[in-house]
């Protein structure tokens, strides 16, 4: 009896992938999408194919220290990209800088598209971008994991390696400061 590669959870394929490494690839199919929709909203999509490249050829050379125990590889995946991110960081604090002096988005999906929803303010967007470039990189990987991808703050901290603990207080820092900004207060 074959089973679908759709009813394995992540943790038993990157078991399999020990023998078979092609099993591996199905996590691609699942998260690599989704990585690189996050990386190219952070980087810009130039930069999205290398990093989420480089993301899946990290986690398959170390998916022997995958921790089984957890069905899901996506806050470990997510956790790669991130720390490949934080590599680039002076690329994305210089575009994010751009912004907020130009208030010409330099990416092809406007980076403040989803928070000026939110926000209902299209004049918003230098503010945000000012507002992002401000926070320490910790502090903007942990909000932008929690508002774009939508994870979870025990998702982010096995994403990010950190304690849960660390992943609220920086996202409640994350959100006062960036509130400040906007509200136009000094911080």
């Amino acid at each position: 009896m074959r089973v679908d590669a759709a009813e394995i959870d992540d943790a038993e394929l990157i078991r399999r992938s020990g023998d078979d490494p092609e099993q591996f690839a199905v996590l691609f199919d699942r998260y690599g999408r989704q990585i690189h929709r996050y990386v190219a909203r952070r980087l810009g999509a130039q930069v999205a194919d290398d990093i989420v490249g480089e993301t899946f050829l990290a986690a398959f050379r170390r998916r022997g220290a995958f921790d089984t125990s957890f069905p899901q590889a996506r806050p470990w995946l997510y956790g790669i990209a991130t720390t490949l991110i934080a590599r680039h960081r002076r690329q994305e604090e210089r575009l994010l800088r751009a912004l907020h002096r130009t208030g010409i988005d330099p990416l092809p999906e406007a980076m403040a598209d989803v928070v000026e929803r939110r926000v209902a303010a299209q004049d918003r967007k230098r503010e945000l971008a000012g507002a992002l470039a401000s926070l320490s990189r910790g502090d903007r990987d942990v909000l932008l994991l929690v508002a774009w991808e939508d994870m979870s703050y025990e998702e982010v901290a096995r994403a990010l390696d950190i304690p849960l603990g660390t992943v609220r207080s920086r996202l409640h820092r994350a959100r006062k400061k960036a509130r400040s900004v906007l509200e136009g207060e000094e911080f």
